[in-house]
């Protein structure tokens, strides 16, 4: 393996850093994008709950707000309930376009590394191959081990940069169809949260956290 990297030349070093950036960030964002951390099945229920047992106060909004993404944009709603709906909608929409924002961390990263891998191997089939032209220039045709380096070099930078490329496009696609789907799921709760406010399901009131009582 170790003759490959030399033999594809110092282009391999970025494609290499850009494996390796892309592995980390699929982990990353595998272990961050899971769904019970990100939608908990069981938390608008517990809202419900709270609201039925009157203990929608402050401490239990934050609670909420930090139990997970889908329990900020839920808190933003239950902080707003006593103005309109049109607060209430705005304010759950200022803090949905800051879950998503946090919700695609570093994927921009990973559809560049997607985009420049196969360029920085493009690169390297251009500069050997260029090697190939130079060393039929100097020695001519008769002597292939001159020529077979720089063609080396082209097929090794084109295959690593293709390697890199073609999962961290497939990952960067799939984690950007999962967000959206997460996003599709948090409008939906948020939805009903919201009827639930104005059908009065919800107290609009807003309650203070009483003494003696969690």
């Amino acid at each position: 393996m170790l003759e490959i990297v030399i033999a594809g030349g110092w282009l391999m070093v970025p494609i290499l850093l850009c494996s390796v950036i892309a592995v980390a960030i699929i982990l990353e964002r595998f272990l961050a994008l899971r769904r019970n951390r990100v939608v908990p099945a069981g938390l608008p229920d517990q809202v419900r709950h709270w609201a039925a047992q009157e203990e929608l106060d402050d401490k239990h909004i934050e609670q909420l707000r930090l139990s997970s993404p889908l329990g900020r944009v839920l808190a933003a709603a239950l902080e707003h309930r006593d103005r309109r709906r049109e607060i209430i909608k705005e304010a759950v929409e200022d803090t949905g376009r800051q879950v998503v924002h946090s919700l695609e961390r570093f994927l921009n990263t990973l559809g560049t590394i997607a985009g420049i891998t196969p360029l920085l191997g493009l690169l390297g089939t251009v500069i050997g191959m260029i090697r190939v032209f130079s060393a039929i220039l100097v020695h001519g045709v008769g002597d292939p081990n001159e020529m077979a380096g720089g063609i080396s070099e082209a097929l090794i930078t084109t295959a690593a940069g293709l390697t890199v490329a073609i999962p961290a496009f497939f990952f960067y696609r799939y984690f950007r169809g999962l967000v959206r789907d997460y996003v599709l799921q948090m409008e939906a709760q948020a939805l009903q949260l919201l009827q639930a406010i104005e059908y009065g399901q919800i107290s609009r009131q807003r309650f203070h956290a009483r003494p003696g009582k969690t």
